[in-house]
């Protein structure tokens, strides 16, 4: 549970923005998303190696 502590005064726009940060940096959305649907083995690794050559070509052209 995130616990966004509220200062005197301060704008609910502000503390609002701070949720919104510190719920995208904890990863609970994208955890979410990954247990809503089952994916098999074979296709995470598959996702899993697709992102890797994308970066490792990424940083071959950066070499260039």
């Amino acid at each position: 549970m995130l616990i966004i502590p509220i200062k005197d005064g301060e704008n609910i726009d502000r503390a609002l923005k701070r949720y919104k940060r510190k719920f995208d940096r904890t990863g609970t959305k994208r955890a979410l998303q990954t247990r809503k649907q089952f994916t098999k083995p074979s296709v995470a690794r598959r996702a899993q190696i697709q992102k890797a050559q994308y970066i490792q070509r990424l940083r071959d052209q950066e070499d260039i």
